[in-house]
Order: C-alpha cells, then structure tokens, then sequence
C-alpha cells in the first residue's frame, strides 16, 4: 500500500532521493525547507529542493523553527505516515517525531555510528577512512543513535574531495531511500540498533578548520585539502622576510617520493623550489603543491606559483590565523 510521505531537507544530498521518491508509487503530501535567504548582493540563494517541490505541485513549507505549535499541527493535518529526512539543517524535537505513524528516517552521510554529526562527509576524508556510505536510520531525541533500517557503502577515491563525495554519495542514496521506504510500507523492515562503542563525532565544520598545520603528515594534510573543499577550503599564511604575510588557499597537494629533493627541514612549512615545482616540509616529508590560490586572485598551479613569486630558503607557510 502507498505511503503517505512528508519530505525534510535543503541541500543538494537531499535532491537525488527526494526527486525518487517523487516519481515512486508513494505519494509525497509536502516538503519542508529551510527559509530562503539572501546571499552576496541580496541575490537568493536557489534552494533545489524547493524549487523541485514546485516544479512537482507538491506543497512547501519554510518555517523558521519547525517544532513551533503551528507548525505541529500543520504537520498533523498532513497524516504523513512517514517523514524523510535529509540535511534539513534542523533539530526535530519529540513532538515532532511522534506525528508520522511509522515514524521519521534520517539519510546520513556516513557509516554510523562512525561520524555522528553534522559534517560526516568531510569528517570521512579529514580522518583517512577509506570507505564509507550513507546510513538511513530511525531518528531518534539523541544525535544520529536510532536504529538502522538500511545502508550502502563505497570507497573514497584517493584524489576525491568532500564535495565530489557528498554529490556521489546522494545518488548512492537512490536505491537505499526507495528499498527502506517500501519496506516500511510492506512492513518488512529491519531495525538494528547502533553499537555505542564505536561512536566517533563529526561536528560542524568551523571557518578555522580550514588551517592546515604543517607539522602534520603528507597523508594527513592532502585528507584534510580534500576534506575542506567546498568549503571552507584548506588555508595557509606565507611568511617572507621583510615582506607582509599573505593568506594562500591550498587546493590540491601531492606526496613525493623523489629523492633527489633536500633533506627534510626542521622547521615545518618550510618551500622549496625543485625542477620548476613548489614543496612544502610536511612532518614526514616533502609534500608538492599542485594547485594554489592566493586570496582575492585567481587559482594557479604550483609551477606558476614558482614562476611568479622568488622562492627563499626563508620562505615557509605558517598555521593560518583566521
């Protein structure tokens, strides 16, 4: 028997499995967004979620606080069976989750209960997984713990970023969403809860936790580049003598094995031109720097950076202060 289903999300993990779930046989009764809001210049930002809701005829609400009485109670009229939900950006307080009559699922975009949170997707890659996937989960008052109903999972390519991941990870998400929900209506589902010991957090991702620090590994800092991208992107400070300090962004990096470069420095951070490339001393070596962008300007590759900029035996990044 079709379900009826209410619909909570934003982003641009959310719109694969929404825009299924709008062509399956269940019918979708509403859709909940965050509000709109205004960008640089007051443009609007395009919520793709809500425009695909339009497109579709299905109605859309954009409260401010979703768990507000009014809101509840336009929630109860809709006689939702099911709530998904996915990075709709929200608390749902237990109010809420006690109005659809199967209850309300979460889409997360990690292997729980490793990376409960807010940020999963860049959390994969900041702390070197080397799998991942997407968990749906009965949502429950504590962050990301309701029992598991589904998940699929998939390496992280070694080049990938966390941008590049969530948008894979969204279409993974296809199948997951349309198998559980149809379980749920069959009745078929399986609920099997988490194992608290192997919790790990991933929290919101700060402006600052873009710093790279230097004294970290190659592997470490080309996770942490990858992770940071979109945003806020990975960051670094140039230091020079007798020259005012300049903000970089580092978009790509690279680990050389070559041999023929200097002897690892003392000082982490420290440059070095070699055949036309840009390094930097990494905690465990030379890491080459393949794609950089200094603040206000254009993205360069390390070879223009070289060209356009007299590398000293002084010259070393330093921990970004942002």
């Amino acid at each position: 028997m079709p379900l009826r289903l209410v619909l909570m999300g934003t982003g641009e993990f959310a719109v694969p499995p929404f825009r299924a779930l709008l062509g399956s046989e269940h019918s979708v009764v509403g859709v909940l967004t965050q509000p709109d809001r205004s960008g640089r210049g007051h443009h609007q930002h395009v919520n793709p979620v809500k425009e695909m809701a339009v497109a579709r005829n299905v109605p859309v609400f954009q409260p401010e606080r979703v768990n507000r009485p009014e809101m509840l109670d336009t929630l109860r009229s809709l006689k939702a069976d099911v709530f998904i939900v996915a990075a709709y950006g929200q608390i749902l307080k237990p109010e809420l989750l006690a109005i659809p009559r199967l209850g309300a699922f979460n889409l997360h975009g990690s292997l729980l209960p490793r990376h409960r949170g807010a940020a999963p997707v860049q959390y994969s890659i900041w702390k070197g997984d080397t799998t991942t996937g997407v968990t749906m989960f009965q949502i429950e008052p504590a962050l990301d713990s309701g029992p598991v109903v589904g998940k699929v999972e998939t390496p992280i390519g070694l080049s990938e970023s966390s941008g590049e991941l969530m948008l894979r990870l969204a279409e993974l998400s296809v199948p997951l969403t349309l198998q559980v929900v149809q379980q749920l209506a069959d009745g078929t589902a399986v609920f099997e809860r988490q194992d608290s010991s192997q919790v790990t957090l991933a929290p919101k991702i700060a402006r600052e936790s873009g710093a790279i620090d230097w004294s970290q590994s190659c592997h470490q800092i080309d996770c942490h580049v990858r992770a940071m991208q979109p945003w806020p992107k990975a960051s670094t400070t140039l230091q020079r003598d007798g020259q005012s300090a300049d903000r970089f962004t580092i978009q790509q990096v690279g680990h050389s094995a070559d041999l023929s470069l200097p002897s690892l420095p003392s000082v982490a951070g420290r440059l070095q031109e070699h055949q036309g490339r840009l390094f930097a001393a990494a905690g465990d070596g030379w890491l080459e720097i393949l794609r950089i962008q200094p603040d206000g300007r254009k993205s360069m590759d390390g070879r223009s950076f070289v060209n356009g900029y007299s590398i000293t035996s002084n010259d070393r990044f330093v921990r970004d202060i942002q």
